[in-house]
């Protein structure tokens, strides 16, 4: 494994909301139960390791689960930004899209993001191959990722175990690589070699 070079590398962590835990309580279905604890250590390693992160919220219209107005809005505990970690509000769901995150990103030096949060291959999908579009080295953490069942055009239920899979296949090699928690702890915590100075 590649180290994660903290230097020039930066987080991103896409709409962890309350709105989602509320999908979930009102019956819907989703993959990777233990995603919120994978977020919380990856923050943890970037956090050790004094690397960038950057809290990405959906905010909604009015009636919308995302709507400032609404509980939905709020993050959730396990996905908290930290005093001084920028909060940056999109409305699309591109992260990219209608925020300053870019040039914050070139503004630091970051040539490389690792992306987690949700839903895969919503959010999390559309930001992660706008990442590799604009020629950040991008990460994309697996198992800190989720995403519901969905029921397409044709009326055939997709379980998101699925859905997560697809997405995956979609990004992987193309758009970005496919890591997951273990991957990051360890790459943050190897030693620079020389040839990575």
């Amino acid at each position: 494994m590649n180290r994660f070079d903290p230097v020039h590398t930066a987080l991103i962590v896409i709409d962890v909301q309350k709105a989602f835990e509320e999908w979930e309580s009102g019956g819907r279905r989703r993959n990777n139960p233990d995603a919120l604890r994978r977020i919380g250590q990856v923050l943890a390693a970037f956090r050790e390791a004094d690397a960038a992160i950057f809290h990405i919220r959906h905010r909604g219209g009015p009636e919308s689960s995302f709507a400032p107005h609404r509980t939905g809005f709020a993050v959730l505990d396990e996905a908290r930004e930290f005093t001084g970690e920028p909060v940056i509000e999109k409305a699309v769901n591109s992260a990219f899209i209608g925020t300053d995150l870019e040039q914050r990103l070139r503004a630091a030096d970051i040539d490389s993001v690792v992306i987690c949060g949700a839903t895969t291959n919503h959010c999390v999908e559309t930001s992660t191959r706008m990442a590799g579009n604009l020629g950040f080295a991008t990460r994309l953490v697996s198992d800190a990722t989720w995403t519901f069942d969905l029921t397409g055009p044709d009326g055939r239920l997709h379980r998101a175990e699925h859905i997560q899979a697809m997405t995956e296949a979609n990004l992987s090699g193309e758009f970005a690589e496919i890591v997951y928690t273990d991957d990051v702890i360890r790459g943050l915590s190897l030693p620079v070699s020389r040839n990575q100075r």
